[in-house]
């Protein structure tokens, strides 16, 4: 039996280091991309492209799913050409990522071409991705805001903060430099602490003005220059609601492209439950209140924008599977009702 064992150990281990040799190979391939431009330019004309249009990804509906097409090289040259565009487009893509098979996997945005005739011609739209992050698979999801946040800072960088001067890509998108100047300018993402604040038996979701109607998160803010992330969620929630932390725990984090490039920092907060009174900064938020399990059980069952009821009334729902909120708020319920 001992022998069988240690068959099955050597076998799982053998696995568990060929898995990650494979993401070692992965990432090293990746930095070599971004270091290489040479090497960066030839990937180009083997890997496949992720298209958008001013910062909107491009999808294909397939049935009832929504799904990302990935263009190969030869595609995107094909189509470079029926626009009468030069390949040099394609140095304007950014790489955002390679296959197992190191193939390598790049965004490129064609805003300067006609939106209309891009989608005919692929049989697609470009759909803006707040809305795409509701109607796609996750695994879409973290790619294509890591592809548009890339753009989006590129598009915003493209003269140096010191002289004035444009600022030139390198070939994979993963810097930008001023020759006059000499500064190198990389991207950039801004801390932001997203938190569920509980006072033991319910929890406090807000919503704000701009949200879609129905919809309430977790409270988040930016991280103020020289705060801990700690200091940033008494801060917020203080701010915010006017409870005062008790005692908080980290959860995980996220990337989110919106407004811009943001870490999202995700922690649950406890609050006194004899000092949980509500008093809500009307400047940032158009309501702020407590629910119970239940209520949040059935709001969790509920699709998105898909709250109103037949007399008008609408019911809460809360932010999809893809965002960092929906996993704090199904970790409370699991902290509930364990």
């Amino acid at each position: 039996m001992a022998a069988i064992y240690q068959a099955l150990y050597r076998r799982a281990s053998s696995l568990f280091c060929r898995l990650h040799s494979t993401y070692i190979r992965r990432m090293r391939y990746l930095n070599e991309l971004k270091e290489d431009d040479s090497l960066c330019r030839q990937a180009q004309t083997s890997g496949t492209f992720y298209l958008f249009h001013n910062l909107s990804p491009f999808l294909q509906k397939v049935g009832k799913k929504y799904l990302v097409p990935q263009l190969s090289a030869a595609e995107m040259k094909r189509i470079l050409e029926k626009f009468k565009e030069t390949e040099q487009w394609i140095e304007k893509s950014v790489l955002i990522g390679c296959s197992d098979e190191h193939v390598p996997h790049f965004a490129l945005d064609l805003g300067a071409l006609k939106k209309s005739v891009i989608e005919s011609e692929l049989k697609g739209s470009f759909t803006d991705l707040r809305k795409a992050l509701f109607i796609l698979d996750e695994k879409y999801s973290s790619l294509l805001a890591s592809a548009q946040a890339l753009l989006r800072w590129h598009d915003s960088h493209q003269y140096c903060s010191k002289t004035g001067q444009p600022t030139q890509k390198n070939v994979a998108g993963s810097k930008r430099v001023c020759h006059t100047s000499g500064i190198i300018y990389y991207p950039q993402m801004s801390p932001v602490v997203i938190t569920l604040v509980s006072d033991g038996s319910r929890c406090l979701l807000a919503r704000q003005p701009s949200f879609p109607q129905g919809m309430y998160t977790a409270l988040s803010g930016f991280c103020d220059i020289g705060e801990s992330v700690e200091e940033a969620v008494r801060r917020e929630v203080a701010e915010e609601v006017g409870l005062e932390v008790d005692s908080l725990w980290y959860s995980a984090s996220q990337h989110w492209p919106f407004p811009s490039s943001c870490l999202m920092i995700a922690c649950h907060a406890l609050v006194r439950a004899q000092q949980a009174e509500i008093n809500m900064n009307s400047l940032e938020l158009e309501e702020a209140r407590w629910f119970g399990l239940e209520e949040i059980m059935e709001g969790l069952k509920r699709e998105p924008r898909s709250s109103k009821q037949a007399d008008g009334i609408l019911l809460p729902w809360f932010p999809p599977k893809q965002a960092i909120a929906h996993q704090l708020i199904c970790e409370w319920v699991k902290q509930q009702t364990s």
